[in-house]
């Protein structure tokens, strides 16, 4: 299971992800969908471990 509560992460000055919250539960499959800038691949290097959430 992933569960994620209030991750905000930002760059300097720009925030890319304010506030998200998930759970997805095991064996689930989702998906990430948004334009450019939404905070795809933060949210994703957050959960794999490549980046500390702010």
């Amino acid at each position: 299971m992933i569960e994620i509560q209030d991750l905000t992460v930002r760059y300097g000055e720009f925030t890319a992800v304010d506030g998200l919250t998930l759970r997805v539960e095991m064996g689930a499959k989702f998906g990430m969908l948004g334009p450019n800038g939404a905070g795809k691949t933060s949210t994703i290097d957050c959960i794999a471990g490549l980046r500390v959430p702010t």
